[in-house]
């Protein structure tokens, strides 16, 4: 009789079972800026929940979507030139 116990470790063992590799890190080091001002979006409209917004909340949201707009832009922009091949080369 052969036991599979021992084997099984080995055979189930996915890629995830293991830490972020340093590309991971880099990624979600450049996507920071974009995680932030949508966090910060997300506190300001529950803040509104459970009342009308006042001008300040209201412009406490518009504050908070241009800044995750400009996370975008930037964030776009910085995966854009990353493909792009040098001229020459």
């Amino acid at each position: 009789m052969r036991y599979i116990v021992p084997v099984q470790a080995v055979v189930t063992a996915t890629e995830y079972d293991r830490g972020p590799t340093a590309a991971e890190l880099d990624a979600i080091d450049a996507e920071m800026p974009l995680i932030s001002a949508e966090v910060e979006l997300l506190d300001a409209r529950i803040m509104v929940l459970d009342r009308a917004p006042s001008e300040v909340d209201a412009q406490r949201i518009r504050r908070a979507v241009r800044k995750v707009l400009v996370a975008r832009r930037e964030l776009s922009n910085l995966s854009a030139t990353a493909f792009v091949p040098e001229v020459g080369a």
